[in-house]
C-alpha cells in the first residue's frame, strides 16, 4: 500500500513552500514583497482532504501522464489504438480520471542545507488511464537561490513508447491567494504565436500570430484589459518562440502585481505554455476560508502542445523506452 499522503516544507529563510506527496502539489508558497511583507501567492486548501476528495480544479499539482487535452480521448501509436477516459467535454484532460494529480507519490529525498529540495517519485503502470507502458516519473522541487523555486521533472518509459507531457498546475495570485481576481496583474509572454482552438478547446493545428489580437502579450498588458474579447477567457497554448535563454531554459513569462509589486519571472525548456485565467473556478472555499471565484488565479503551465499526439506538425510528445523526458521550470520572484 502507498504511504499516507503528507505535506512537507521547503524553506530557505526567504521563501517557504509547502508541498504535498498527494499529486506532488504545491499547497502554499510564501513570498515577500518589496517591504518584506509575506503573502501566500498560490490558491489551495489548508489540508489534504479537499484535494483527495476531488474538489480541487488541479490546484498546484503535477498533471500527467499527458497534460492538457487529447481529442476524443484517442490516439494511435506504433499501429495500436488507445482509448482514454473522457473527462472534459468530448476530450481526455490532464491524464484522465485519476491522473498523476490524484495519486500518492513516494518521497525519495527531503534535503535541507544550501539548496533545500524535495524529490518525489511515481511509478505509472502499463494501461493506467489507458496509456501504454510502465513509466517512472521523478519530480524535484528545490530552492537554488534566495527567491527562486526550481522544478525538475523527468520520466523514463521502461518497455513501450508512450506520450509524456507533464505540467505544473499552480494558480498564481501575486497579491495573495485571498485577494480577489487577477485582472489587474500585468503579464508579458515570450510567445509570438498561439495554437488556436476549436469549440471543444482542441488546437486546430494552425500556428497563429498573436499580433493585432487580444492574445498579444509580447509587451506587458493588464490581464483584464482585453479578456472580454476572448470568449470564456484565456485558456490557450502559447508557442514559446522569442525568449532569452540562460542555462538551457528560456524566458516564458513575466507576471507582475502592481498592488504589492511582487513579480514572477518564469523560465522553462518546454516548447509551449498554457495561459489560463481560472475561467471555470467558482465559489471554491480555500485556505483560511477564502472563497475563490472566476479569475482568482492564473496558471502558466509550460508543456508540450495540447493534442500533440494527434497533430503531426506539433513537436512530438512521444518518448521511447530508455529515453528520458526532461522538463525544467524556474520561478524567480522579485519585488
Amino acid at each position: 500500500m502507498a504511504a499516507e499522503p503528507k505535506i512537507l516544507e521547503l524553506s530557505n529563510g526567504r521563501i517557504t513552500a509547502r508541498i504535498a506527496s498527494w499529486g506532488a502539489t504545491i499547497t502554499s508558497l510564501l513570498v515577500p514583497d518589496a517591504h518584506g511583507n509575506v503573502a501566500d501567492v498560490v490558491l489551495g486548501f489548508d489540508d489534504l482532504e479537499p484535494y483527495m476528495k476531488g474538489i480541487s480544479p488541479y490546484f498546484g499539482c503535477i498533471v500527467g501522464r499527458v497534460a492538457n487535452r487529447i481529442k476524443d480521448g484517442k490516439f494511435t501509436l506504433n499501429g495500436a489504438e488507445y482509448s482514454l477516459p473522457i473527462n472534459n467535454g468530448p476530450n481526455s484532460l490532464h491524464g484522465g480520471l485519476k491522473g498523476f494529480d490524484k495519486v500518492v507519490w513516494d518521497v525519495v529525498e527531503h534535503k535541507d542545507g544550501e539548496c533545500p529540495s524535495i524529490t518525489f517519485q511515481y511509478h505509472s503502470k502499463d494501461g493506467e488511464e489507458g496509456y501504454p507502458g510502465d513509466v517512472t516519473v521523478t519530480v524535484m522541487y528545490s530552492l537554488p537561490e534566495a527567491t527562486t523555486l526550481r522544478l525538475d521533472m523527468e520520466a523514463i518509459p521502461h518497455d513501450k513508447a508512450t506520450p509524456i507531457n507533464l505540467a505544473q498546475h499552480t494558480y498564481w495570485n501575486l497579491a495573495g491567494h485571498n485577494s480577489g481576481d487577477i485582472l489587474n496583474h500585468l503579464i508579458q509572454i515570450w510567445g509570438k504565436h498561439i495554437t488556436p482552438v476549436d469549440e471543444n478547446t482542441i488546437p486546430t493545428g494552425e500556428i497563429m500570430p498573436v499580433e493585432g489580437t487580444p492574445f498579444d502579450f509580447t509587451t506587458e498588458h493588464k490581464i483584464g484589459e482585453r479578456i472580454t474579447d476572448v470568449p470564456g477567457g484565456y485558456d490557450h497554448n502559447y508557442v514559446l518562440d522569442c525568449g532569452d535563454e540562460k542555462n538551457g531554459v528560456k524566458h516564458a513569462a513575466k507576471l507582475r502585481d502592481p498592488s504589492s509589486s511582487r513579480t514572477l519571472n518564469l523560465w522553462t525548456d518546454a516548447p509551449g505554455m498554457q495561459f489560463y485565467t481560472a475561467n471555470y473556478v467558482s465559489g471554491i472555499t480555500g485556505k483560511g476560508g477564502a472563497v475563490y471565484e472566476k479569475h482568482a488565479g492564473i496558471c502558466l503551465e509550460t508543456q508540450g502542445f495540447p493534442n500533440a499526439i494527434n497533430q503531426p506538425n506539433f513537436p512530438s510528445v512521444v518518448v521511447q523506452p530508455g529515453e528520458k523526458y526532461k522538463h525544467t521550470m524556474l520561478f524567480e520572484f522579485s519585488a
